[in-house]
């Protein structure tokens, strides 16, 4: 079996041997039914959209998805399971891909899970379903951006409370990186190009450009560098703490 596949059903079978996983997809859907259909005034809009439910994912996952990447490589660093799993026949890479993608698909099964409110905006009116599942990309990819995010930190550390709260926090930085209010404080002091290019770390502008229907090669491109990024920064941390 391919290394990164035998990683990532290990770790997917895992999330579900304790109750921790059901307590998240529980946790998860309920917030984004509340979130959507009374914090998002779905009603009060009086449109069959989903942008309610989308608006709210980034402020979901700043907190729900650093709960999932915290434990990926701090607890195998606490429990002193990480040589064990570092002797087996695979890399460091194969081990952070594996980990992560077990990680990607369980969110991506608690996204799966909302499709009620899919089918509850469909009965209710006539929405532009193409959107809707655009919306789902980018809020997958997302998610992802943040996983890898975690995953990269947890690597730093074996306390899984660090790693948490170090994931909210560089989570939290980059959805702000492209908020008016910042780009505005920064306008006076850095150069307009340098500006620009803190605009683009931002997480949130490339999610709502894509949950907007348009599926921009380039907001793509920045979620697929961006995990590949902090993965590969997550090996060479493993890496460095092997051979100190």
């Amino acid at each position: 079996m391919n290394p990164v596949a035998a990683v990532a059903r290990r770790e997917l079978r895992s999330y579900f041997v304790t109750p921790v996983a059901y307590v998240f997809l529980v946790i998860f859907l309920v917030l984004a039914g509340i979130l959507t259909f009374y914090a998002g005034d779905f009603y009060d809009r009086q449109q069959a959209d989903l942008q309610p439910f989308f608006s709210m994912h980034p402020w979901l996952y700043l907190v729900l998805v650093p709960a999932v990447s915290m434990r990926l490589w701090a607890e195998e660093a606490k429990g002193g399971t990480l040589e064990l799993l570092l002797s087996l026949p695979l890399t460091l890479a194969q081990a952070m891909l594996g980990k992560f993608l077990a990680a990607w698909l369980f969110i991506g099964m608690a996204l799966l899970l909302t499709f009620p409110i899919w089918i509850t905006v469909n009965y209710l009116g006539s929405p532009d379903n193409g959107v809707i599942l655009a919306g789902y990309i980018g809020s997958w990819l997302m998610a992802g951006g943040f996983l890898a995010i975690g995953a990269c930190l947890s690597a730093v550390t074996q306390s899984q409370v660090v790693a948490f709260v170090l994931t909210v926090v560089v989570c939290y930085l980059l959805i702000l990186a492209g908020q008016p209010q910042v780009l505005d404080f920064f306008q006076g002091t850095l150069p307009r190009k340098l500006v620009n290019g803190v605009a683009h770390l931002s997480m949130l502008r490339h999610f709502q450009a894509i949950s907007r229907g348009v599926l921009d090669l380039r907001d793509l491109l920045f979620f697929v560098l961006s995990m590949a990024a902090w993965l590969t920064a997550g090996v060479l941390v493993l890496d460095l703490k092997r051979t100190a």
